[in-house]
């Protein structure tokens, strides 16, 4: 009876598929030492699940990549083409050799060893820790041949997740350097954690000079938001001057606060009210007129009356300073009277419902428009065709919405919660659809293949860390954190930016790592099919 019940389970693809997702999640949570799957967890209980026969319900893979590739897109395209054309092109161009050698690599291992297309393809999409190459690998491969790539993937994955974070830890220690001591003038400003202090103005060198004239920036990051004045905080405006006896509230990191306080005069113990809720906003930038310029070029205060206290952009908080630019997607806090702040959303391109409105009509006609597109196919010089496919089509006209935010009626965005929801539930989707069909061959692949296929995994896991470090050292003359904050976003590694970042008060790697990453996406996507055809005409 039980064994009945049992088996009438298992064999409910729907229960299976929400069963894989929960438990792939469950393990994805694990960590050691800091280090979990995450995600990625999905695929290898459905690898487990597809070996012992379970199946999930046909076409939801589909239903999950498309979903999965658009968000990534949306989410991408705000910094992708901005990060190709301005200062940040040596970035861009490093994302270009991290992952263009990963694919050399992983090309090279399939002709001396004789690897087959698909799981080559997996290799290199799991040594990069790439699920939207591990998307276009499998539908280059076609939904009947996916097994093979999902196995590939799932044997270099780990060496992708653990090699990234060695790397960026050990390799400092190997040559006997502090990511502080190579930080150049721009790259010293402080972690990203701000916090405020009332102060008293003692200094009478300061009495009658502006606030925005003077060198208290230079200080670090730390700025003056509000002023005391008619019993309440108010903030500060361009001609407002330091006063013997004044209260101000500084914004900024510890350590910029405490030299800010020394400079200034002495930290005040007076009880006040810190913030007014209609004299602060969080605003999102979308506005072309702003990304790109620094807050020296746009001067907020000086143009606009109004003080950029905090900027998150991906997952960190950044703290503002003169040459920090705004970026496309970013989330910044602004203090200001109520009137400047509306007119300063306008300028940044920020709407009311930017947090929480979504348009379901522009999410389903920019999907059909990118399956559409993926449908084109182009003869090729050499023979056969190409397209882009489920995976390339609907990533593309995301990255272009994205970039643009509006194109005819059709929005290009999705506020970051409900994207990184519509995201997640599109990968787990995908990845429980991907890891039941290669489960099924799983045994059969690595049988034929042996154990070198692990040996390559490491390999093409360690040749774009090496040739990417050496390029950004040698050729882009970077710094030692900016080199290694890009070989973070080259190799898709979040969890290895998180070590760097725990490990040290500079900014330079998030900055780095977050113009690198939306590059190295795109391109790992579009060389995963390319890889495929290349191996095949061996």
């Amino acid at each position: 009876m039980n064994s009945t019940i049992f088996e009438t389970i298992l064999s409910n693809p729907l229960l299976v598929l929400f069963g894989l997702i929960g438990l792939g999640l469950l393990l994805g949570n694990l960590q050691f030492r800091g280090i979990n799957l995450g995600s990625s967890g999905v695929i290898f209980v459905a690898l487990l699940a597809g070996h012992l026969g379970m199946k999930v319900p046909a076409g939801v893979g589909q239903i999950g990549l498309v979903l999965f590739v658009y968000s990534v897109g949306i989410g991408a395209g705000a910094r992708f083409f901005g990060a190709m054309k301005r200062e940040g092109s040596q970035l861009a161009k490093l994302a270009v050799l991290v992952v263009g050698s990963g694919a050399l690599t992983a090309l090279l291992a399939a002709w001396i060893f004789h690897i087959e297309p698909g799981l080559i393809a997996g290799i290199f999409a799991g040594a990069l820790t790439s699920t939207p190459a591990l998307a276009a690998a499998i539908e280059g491969a076609g939904q009947g041949a996916a097994g093979p790539v999902v196995v590939g993937y799932g044997i270099a994955y780990p060496f992708g997740v653990i090699g990234v974070v060695l790397f960026v830890q050990l390799l400092p220690k190997l040559l006997g350097k502090r990511l502080e001591d190579e930080a150049g003038e721009e790259e010293t400003a402080p972690t990203p954690t701000v916090t405020r202090r009332l102060i008293e103005v003692t200094n009478p060198n300061l009495f009658g000079q502006r606030f925005a004239e003077s060198k208290l920036p230079q200080l670090g990051a730390c700025l003056v938001s509000r002023v005391w004045r008619n019993e309440r905080l108010e903030p500060v405006t361009y001609e407002d001057t330091f006063e013997p006896g004044q209260l101000l509230l500084l914004v900024g990191e510890p350590s910029a606060l405490e030299l800010a306080t020394e400079f200034v005069g002495r930290a005040s113990d007076r009880k006040v009210v810190l913030d007014a809720d209609n004299e602060r906003q969080v605003m999102v930038v979308t506005s072309q007129d702003v990304v790109g310029k620094s807050l020296k070029e746009i001067d907020p205060l000086r143009n606009h009356g109004v003080v950029i206290t905090r900027m998150s952009r991906l997952e960190f908080t950044l703290v503002p300073q003169l040459d920090t630019r705004l970026e496309k997607g970013d989330f910044i806090t602004v203090v200001g009277s109520e009137n400047r702040l509306k007119k300063f959303a306008k300028i940044v391109g920020h709407h009311a419902n930017a947090y929480t409105e979504t348009s379901l009509v522009s999410l389903a006609i920019g999907i059909a428009l990118g399956i559409v597109l993926g449908l084109i196919t182009v003869p090729l010089p050499w023979g056969g065709t190409f397209s882009l496919g489920l995976s390339g089509g609907p990533l593309m006209v995301a990255l272009l919405l994205g970039h643009f935010g509006k194109v005819g009626g059709i929005l290009g965005y999705i506020p970051r919660p409900t994207r990184l929801l519509l995201q997640e539930m599109g990968l787990v989707l995908f990845l429980a659809d991907a890891g039941t069909k290669g489960g099924a061959t799983m045994a059969e692949a690595i049988a034929s293949q042996g154990a070198i296929i692990f040996v390559i995994g490491a390999v093409v896991t360690l040749v774009p860390m090496l040739f990417g470090f050496l390029a950004a050292r040698k050729i882009f003359r970077m710094p030692l954190p900016q080199a290694l904050g890009g070989i973070c976003g080259g190799m898709t590694s979040t969890p290895a930016l998180g070590t760097i970042v725990a490990k040290t008060p500079l900014q330079a790697p998030i900055v780095s790592y977050a113009t690198v990453y939306p590059v190295a996406v795109i391109l790992m996507a579009l060389l995963a099919k390319l890889l495929m055809q290349a191996v095949g005409m061996l």
